[in-house]
């Protein structure tokens, strides 16, 4: 079975130096309708301006991903993390017992768009933990994060395993366990699947599926999460 959630359907939040779409319910945003799926809490296509950003601010107990679409970020932490993150890089920061941190964009003239993605843990109160990684030059289905940090992947701590699909000009088949539950989130580009239209920033809901045909005429990009 497929959902289909549009874009334009998300929620949205403007506040000038911040241009943010929700897909699930989030701070002023509520929709009992969208409250998550499975373990996934929180994808936020957020757009900052040049200079702007989050100052420091607290979170416990929550695996937190940041996927850089374009520009840079730059993050500090209370682990002593300091690093920008440009294009193509993505940063897994579990939370567990507590942590703080700011995410600012760095250039003056430069916007910055990166996905901010909250999971729930399978485990309350963990040391808190910190990777980065560049999937830049990454094509076709590419782990990037899973509870076993396979294949280079990196941990979470939580039954879940984050694909990120790029293509280009093509048709792929993907199978699936009907018996988990998948979100994909169209990240740019155009991509059919089985039979449904994904543009930037659509969502799609896929239970009880073994497989996914994805045909793609020009160029996408996408995140599949593999949820319990």
């Amino acid at each position: 079975m497929l959902a289909l959630r549009k874009a334009n359907d998300r929620g949205h939040a403007n506040f000038g130096w911040l241009n943010s779409r929700h897909t699930f319910s989030f701070a002023s945003y509520y929709d009992p309708r969208h409250m998550g799926i499975s373990e996934l809490r929180v994808i936020n296509d957020d757009w900052v301006s040049p200079g702007m950003g989050f100052e420091t601010h607290p979170h416990q107990d929550m695996e937190i991903i940041s996927y850089v679409v374009e520009g840079s970020i730059e993050h500090k932490d209370t682990m002593g993390f300091h690093t920008v993150l440009k294009a193509g890089d993505v940063q897994v920061m579990s939370a567990g017992s507590g942590i703080r941190h700011s995410e600012f964009n760095p250039s003056a003239t430069e916007n910055l768009n990166f996905l901010q993605i909250w999971i729930r843990p399978d485990t309350h109160g963990l040391k808190p933990a910190y990777y980065e990684k560049n999937f830049s030059d990454a094509k076709g289905v590419t782990l990037i994060a899973s509870a076993d940090a396979r294949d280079g992947s990196m941990k979470v701590n939580q039954d879940i395993s984050l694909y990120k699909l790029k293509f280009d000009h093509q048709n792929e088949q993907l199978n699936i366990s009907a018996q988990r539950t998948f979100y994909l989130h169209m990240v740019g580009g155009e991509m059919v699947v089985n039979g449904e239209t994904l543009l930037t920033g659509d969502g799609m809901t896929i239970t009880d599926e073994e497989r996914l045909t994805l045909d793609i005429s020009n160029q996408a990009e996408a995140l599949l999460f593999d949820l319990p």
